[in-house]
């Protein structure tokens, strides 16, 4: 199971709206088949690792880190497949809560005559699939908030545009984390300060850039923009305001900036409150969100409660004068989060927090 948990990573972030799952078909010690779901979210891994198995799954035992599907969608259940199969043992690490499986996936497999155990490193499971069981269960994604701060708690200088705070393998890091996302949000004072693409850029994974999401009241993105220029590789949601006053729209104006946005092919998104927004984005199937800049940004998912994990980068150096201040640093994290991770990246320093529950 511990091997399914670490192959089932390798999709993080590429099979909405389906979970990244991973199988093994193990017989007589031997592997015999493996699969992750596929990068559409099709097919999934429990047919992929059967078809490789293929006779050699008659007799065998089968460790999956998600209950199989016992509904009809798109494709059959995998319950039906694993019994069609001859498998005569199923392992599985969480169940999944998804209201269509709940529970059926075990029933139908137990009915066949299978041999079901479930719960093996079921916190490894949860955590594995914790995006996924987060929007399955709070119909919202689960939350991210990265910052890379100063010595001196700083993340940016007024003026400057992008700072660098940390060093090439913090920044690998975070490119890394971007993969394993499916969508990652930034403040209009950042994307206008900083004209990030938010792309990953590490290579072998430049196929694997989330969904980018702009916080843009009044829609202030240039057309100009890194982010809007890149809009029909890779998609672009900009998130307004809901409409305004007319006092507030400046005459038109408004309007105009929204058809020139949408011209380039980005989407505009009409929210009244940060809750509004995560709602709207679990309902397309979007598991999980890194919020990656600015404070403004990050203060908003604070204040609403909505942030799942903290991830601080460190730099050694401090910004000085003209610096823009963090919403917090290491010394000073909000309450309600605990310290589960810390590494060393070269000369920063990694610390990693997870909301109470």
């Amino acid at each position: 199971m511990a091997a399914a948990l670490r192959l089932a990573r390798q999709h993080l972030g590429q099979t909405s709206t389906n979970p990244s799952v991973a199988c093994l078909i193990v017989k007589d010690g031997v592997i015999v088949g493996r699969a992750v779901t596929a990068r559409s979210g099709r097919p999934h891994a429990e047919t992929q690792a059967l078809v490789e198995a293929g006779e050699r799954a008659r007799g065998a035992t089968a460790y999956v880190t998600l209950e199989p599907c016992s509904h009809h969608g798109k494709t059959p259940p995998c319950a039906d497949a694993l019994v069609a199969s001859g498998v005569a043992r199923v392992v599985i690490s969480i169940l999944d809560p998804d209201e269509r499986v709940a529970g059926r996936g075990v029933v139908r497999l137990r009915d066949a005559g299978i041999t079901v155990d479930v719960g093996v490193l079921p916190e490894e499971g949860h955590r594995a699939l914790e995006a996924y069981l987060m929007r399955q269960v709070e119909r919202r994604p689960h939350v991210t908030l990265k910052l890379a701060i100063s010595a001196d708690g700083m993340i940016g200088r007024k003026g400057a545009g992008q700072v660098r705070i940390t060093g090439p393998i913090a920044r690998a890091q975070v490119q890394v984390l971007r993969a394993q996302t499916d969508a990652i949000l930034v403040g209009i004072g950042t994307a206008t300060a900083d004209d990030p693409e938010l792309t990953v850029r590490l290579p072998g994974l430049e196929d694997r850039s989330p969904v980018r999401i702009v916080l843009d009241r009044r829609l202030d993105l240039s057309p100009g923009s890194k982010l809007v220029r890149s809009a029909r590789a890779v998609p672009l949601i900009v998130v307004s305001a809901e409409p305004a006053p007319q006092s507030e729209l400046e005459d038109g104006d408004h309007a105009l900036r929204r058809a020139a946005l949408e011209a380039e092919g980005v989407e505009i998104l009409e929210t009244g409150t940060v809750t509004d927004l995560l709602s709207a984005l679990g309902s397309r199937g979007i598991s999980s969100l890194l919020v990656e800049g600015g404070a403004v940004a990050a203060r908003a998912f604070l204040d609403a409660g909505l942030v799942d994990r903290i991830q601080i980068y460190t730099g050694p150096q401090s910004i000085g004068e003209n610096g823009i201040a963090s919403p917090f640093d290491r010394r000073s994290v909000p309450s309600g989060f605990t310290l589960v991770n810390s590494a060393r990246y070269g000369d920063d320093l990694f610390e990693e927090y997870e909301r109470e529950n």
